[in-house]
C-alpha cells in the first residue's frame, strides 16, 4: 500500500474565518458600547490675592457648613430641607451673585451636594466651593 504525500498547500491552516469572526465581535461591541457623556461640577479655585472687603448687599451668598453638617446661609442656621427655598430668596435679592460654600473638612458630604444641588435648582450659574477651619 502506497502512502499518500501531501503538499505544503494542504497542510496550512486557513485563518481567514479566524479573522472574519474578530471583526464582527468587534464591529458588536462598538455598536453595543454606550457613549454617555458624564456631567460635572465646574469649581473655581482660589486665588492667592487676598479678598477684598465687599459690602454684604453687593457681595456673594455666602453658605458656612460646620464640623457637624449645620448649613448657615449669611449667618443664619437653616435646616436641609429649606436650604433652596433660602437660596432662592438670595437669588431674587441678588441675582448677579456669586455663591461661595466654606464647608469644614470634617462636614458630611450630604450637606454639600444637598446645596450644590439646591444652587442647581435655582440657577445660581457661579459657585465657587472652599474649605474653613471654622467650626
Amino acid at each position: 500500500m502506497r502512502r499518500r504525500r501531501y503538499s505544503e498547500d494542504e497542510t496550512e491552516i486557513n485563518i481567514t474565518p479566524m479573522l472574519d469572526i474578530v471583526f464582527i465581535m468587534l464591529i458588536f461591541f462598538i455598536v453595543t458600547s454606550s457613549f454617555v457623556k458624564e456631567q460635572g461640577l465646574e469649581v473655581s479655585r482660589p486665588s492667592d490675592t487676598p479678598p477684598e472687603q465687599v459690602e454684604q448687599d453687593q457681595g456673594p451668598i455666602v453658605v458656612k457648613i460646620d464640623s457637624v453638617s449645620m448649613i448657615s446661609i449669611q449667618g443664619r442656621v437653616v435646616e436641609q430641607r429649606v436650604v433652596e427655598a433660602n437660596l432662592e430668596r438670595q437669588k431674587a435679592e441678588k441675582p448677579d451673585a456669586a455663591l461661595i460654600v466654606a464647608a469644614h473638612p470634617d462636614a458630611d458630604t450630604e450637606a454639600l451636594v444637598t446645596v450644590l444641588n439646591a444652587a442647581k435648582a435655582v440657577a445660581i450659574e457661579n459657585i465657587s466651593v472652599a474649605t474653613t477651619e471654622d467650626s
